[in-house]
């Protein structure tokens, strides 16, 4: 045998009888969708402005729909649209109890002095 057939024999992958094997493991991530129904089903009964909490139970219904079937896809998108109409709404909530909680103080305030003026202009006229 000449020395480069040597060489090119060394440099070869060993015959093995036995077939190379290799292991795969697959991993299914379990991926909680959370649907905010409950959220969504608050905020239909207590703070149903523009009809805003009943399109977002709407849309927590449609998730928890897809997340049945096992569209994850859908399911997160219906209830990213459902979580964003839940935080519109609480902002919402949020700003029109305040305003009406300084509309009710303000209008008491001045019901109350104009109570107490006319009060006074009845005593100075006696």
């Amino acid at each position: 045998m000449l020395k480069e057939e040597q060489e090119v024999a060394v440099l070869r992958v060993p015959h093995n009888p036995a077939p190379l094997t290799s292991t795969v493991i697959h991993i299914h991530s379990e991926t909680a969708v959370p649907d905010h129904a409950i959220w969504s089903l608050f905020n239909t009964l207590f703070m149903n402005w523009c009809y805003l909490g009943f399109i977002a139970f709407t849309y927590s219904v449609k998730s928890r729909d897809r997340k049945m079937v096992g569209n994850l896809s859908g399911a997160q998108a219906y209830a990213s649209t459902a979580k964003c109409l839940n935080v519109c709404i609480l902002i919402l909530d949020i700003h029109v109890t305040t305003a009406l909680i300084i509309l009710f103080t303000s209008s008491s305030m001045i019901i109350f002095q104009a109570i107490s003026q006319t009060v006074k202009n009845l005593q100075g006229q006696q």
